[in-house]
């Protein structure tokens, strides 16, 4: 098994310019055909680490689940920020996903000096920030927060598989899996689905 390369490397630069409060963002949710983005943040203590704590899509379910209560318990503060499928069709994916990373952020209960965001693009009018490729599975911070994103988010998906138990939401999460096509193509989109994604597969036909 390929050892963890998550670190406190980018969070100690920082440290070491004296900036205290270091919030990591990371989001669940940019590909799937249904359901919100799911963004979260976290701020932990200066030198503080959990095992095990990696990239989210690196863990099993269980082991996010319990990383979750972990994190929660442990943080200085967590924000999450969810942009719902209606917003994701209105302004589109990349800038519903940097809402929700604003949104986290502003769910702080503790104000951030600055802020270290998965991927490589983002905007704030305010905080300080820097953007990381594959944050999530360099920087403790990062890969916390995507933990926290991923399981809020595969709890909301469940909530709606309860409500369109025919899509099988509680399983996939709203991926693009040959069930859900399949599931689309018999019984059409239902509330939740994401219309300006994949419009051809949406409106009952499946990609080839």
């Amino acid at each position: 098994m390929k050892q963890s390369q998550v670190n406190l490397a980018a969070e100690r630069m920082l440290w070491a310019q004296t900036i205290e409060h270091i919030a990591g963002v990371d989001e669940a949710g940019r590909g799937p055909l249904a359901g919100p983005v799911v963004a979260a943040a976290v701020i932990f203590p200066k030198e503080f680490m959990i095992d095990g704590v990696d990239d989210s899509k690196k863990l099993s379910a269980g082991k996010r689940e319990e990383l979750f209560t972990d994190i929660s318990q442990q943080a200085i503060s967590i924000g999450v920020g969810i942009v719902d499928h209606k917003e994701i069709d209105r302004i589109n994916i990349l800038q519903a996903t940097h809402a929700a990373m604003r949104k986290s952020l502003e769910h702080l209960t503790v104000k951030p000096d600055y802020a270290l965001i998965d991927g490589n693009s983002f905007t704030h009018d305010s905080l300080r920030f820097q953007t990381i490729i594959g944050g999530d599975a360099t920087s403790f911070t990062i890969a916390a927060a995507s933990i926290i994103a991923k399981v809020t988010r595969d709890r909301l998906m469940s909530e709606f598989d309860a409500c369109f138990p025919q899509y099988g939401f509680a399983r996939h999460k709203g991926y693009g899996t040959p069930q859900h096509l399949e599931a689309i193509r018999t019984y059409g989109m239902c509330e939740i689905h994401r219309k300006s994604f994949h419009p051809s597969v949406l409106q009952g036909k499946l990609l080839v």
